[in-house]
């Protein structure tokens, strides 16, 4: 079978599998079932042997969405508080090195990881970034790429439930507003954002060019009053769909080896991550740095696009949330090359 004759039947079963997901998160009233409905059902399919597609280039316009969502909440206002946040963005930089400090650790000795992989399976940054800069190192690609789609399926699958069931937020949120409710103009923007942003970022070399490319454009837009609103709702349910897709595919082809090696070690570190992720919260909100709910996004260590949706559906200082997801994202990939000299992290001699 030709290769794309192949990419179109897995990608034809994964809208086959997630499309009813929706429907089922949304009939049985579960939270974010644009998100969680496609999640779950493609993760299932995936365990159970389907063989899925990504989306391709699909999935990674939808993230161009949540780019402008941010962007579009860079205001003046934002601007003013940034001084406001520098106490709690101060306290990133000693958050990560404490993860790489346990993390590396961890994945040598407990799970018997090697050290390029252990390294890049402890960092927090974007997936793709890990799995990039670990494979040009020696790492292990496969294992980098199970160990962060574990860590950013079960904070995204637990963050809801304690957003619930500890802070008492609804998630009941308006995402945006309906598309018919937009001036034309300012939706003609967003575009010209989001595809500027992303196309341009790419070409300047900019690291997760689909999400900070149109964040810049949306906020320039922004500051200089030109679009005062959020994307669509239907155009941000569009990408929660993707994303959750795209996290479900992650799966494919997984073995009962990886299920109990790799996956399960992505799974204990996640806890590992949860305890300190919860003490710099209660750093943060006993200290009066920041909102329990805001501190609480701004610490968990998901990724960028997933935070960003739970942010707008919990109602939360989205440039608060976000400032602190990208300083973190900024300081772990301009970082990783220094850190794993400095942790001795060196490719293996072929």
């Amino acid at each position: 079978m030709t290769s794309w004759k192949s990419q179109a039947i897995g990608r034809g079963q994964t809208l086959l599998f997630a499309a009813p997901g929706v429907a089922v998160f949304y009939l049985l009233g579960l939270p974010l079932p644009f998100l969680f409905g496609p999640m779950a059902a493609c993760l299932i399919a995936a365990l159970a042997g389907a063989k899925l597609r990504g989306m391709g280039e699909v999935s990674v316009a939808a993230r161009t969405i949540l780019g402008v969502a941010v962007g579009a909440s860079i205001t003046p206002d934002l601007i003013h508080q940034l001084p406001l946040m520098a106490a709690s963005v101060a306290l990133i930089p000693f958050y990560i090195a404490l993860i790489a400090l346990i993390g590396v650790p961890f994945f040598t000795r407990v799970c018997g990881f090697d050290r390029v992989t252990a390294y890049y399976a402890a960092m927090p940054g974007g997936l793709q970034d890990m799995v990039i800069f670990g494979e040009a190192a020696g790492g292990n690609v496969r294992t980098l790429s199970l160990v962060h789609a574990t860590r950013v399926l079960i904070i995204v699958t637990l963050a809801p439930i304690l957003l619930t069931q500890i802070y008492g937020v609804a998630l009941n949120n308006p995402i945006g507003a309906p598309a018919a409710t937009i001036p034309l103009q300012e939706i003609a923007l967003m575009v010209v954002a989001a595809l500027v942003g992303w196309k341009g970022g790419e070409r300047l070399g900019l690291f997760g060019a689909s999400i900070l490319g149109p964040m810049i454009v949306a906020a320039v837009f922004s500051l200089t009053d030109l679009i005062h609103m959020r994307p669509p709702k239907e155009a941000i349910l569009a990408s929660q769909y993707f994303i959750g897709m795209g996290i479900g595919v992650y799966y494919v082809g997984v073995t009962l080896r990886e299920l109990r090696q790799v996956v399960a070690s992505g799974v204990a570190f996640v806890l590992l991550l949860a305890v300190l992720a919860a003490l710099f919260t209660e750093l943060v909100t006993l200290t009066g740095l920041a909102p329990p709910v805001e501190g609480f996004l701004a610490f968990a260590p998901g990724g960028q696009a997933e935070m960003t949706v739970l942010a707008i559906v919990a109602g939360a200082d989205l440039g608060f949330v976000i400032t602190h997801h990208l300083t973190r994202i900024i300081l772990v990939i301009t970082g990783a090359p220094l850190a794993a000299r400095l942790f001795g992290v060196t490719k293996p001699k072929p």
